[in-house]
């Protein structure tokens, strides 16, 4: 099979993700937009964007695909006792355009970020039409983690996570595995692969066999109440 890297331009489309460059990240195509119509496509086709502001729109399809079935996630004993604990209080949209930009703002001071102003933008308007997805973790009334994702009825996309206190992110990602399979959730894609997913159960799955799941799970709906703002217990 031949391929190859595609030029977007104002088209609403993708070549078919199995056409991604044959390296395990799977760039697939550079340019198009970032508006909410081509954003839902992508994560529908197995496809996301990644780059940065020096760069055009980057759209990749990696192999292997990193997953988590929300029910084996490692959960360590400091992880099981902070939950125990109740320390700290967990809510499900209730602060989305703080999670993001939390996320921009601790990765501009360090190695860089993908998240651009016009991601930032582009995924707040993706949840006020009802699609992107927060978890929090408060102390008190200060924002101390969370991650944010796409939903695809069954399928979580995870984007990206914060944390400022110790194991706070771990925490959002126990909340986010316990109520999405609460209400019917079946796997949560990660994307790319690295040593800290690793540690909490993310296994590498071949992109063939990720995009033949994801057919079946956009499809399916979780329960009407999963994505409501609301606080969780554990």
């Amino acid at each position: 099979m031949t391929m190859y890297l595609t030029q977007l331009d104002h088209r609403l489309w993708f070549p078919e993700p199995d056409l991604a460059l044959a390296d395990p990240e799977g760039l697939l195509a550079v340019g198009g937009d970032l508006s909410p119509e081509r954003l839902l496509l992508a994560y529908r086709m197995g496809i996301f964007p990644w780059f940065d502001e020096s760069q055009p729109p980057l759209w990749w399809s990696p192999n292997p695909r990193a997953v988590l079935v929300p029910a084996e996630l490692h959960v360590s004993r400091s992880l099981a006792k902070l939950a125990r604990q109740q320390r700290y209080r967990l809510t499900v949209n209730h602060a989305f355009e703080a999670v993001i930009r939390h996320c921009r703002e601790l990765r501009e001071s360090g190695p860089g970020t993908w998240i651009t102003p016009d991601i930032e933008r582009n995924y707040c308007r993706l949840h006020h039409l009802g699609h992107a997805h927060s978890l929090e973790v408060w102390d008190q009334h200060r924002l101390v983690a969370g991650l944010y994702g796409i939903g695809l009825g069954r399928l979580f996309c995870g984007e990206s996570m914060f944390h400022l206190v110790s194991n706070g992110s771990k925490l959002a990602m126990l909340a986010l595995c316990r109520h999405f399979a609460a209400h019917g959730g079946e796997l949560i894609d990660c994307q790319l692969p690295n040593p800290h997913l690793q540690s909490l159960g993310v296994v590498s799955w071949p992109r063939s066999r990720f995009l033949h799941k994801l057919k079946g799970l956009q499809h399916a709906s979780v329960s009407a109440t999963c994505w409501q703002p609301t606080e969780l217990s554990l």
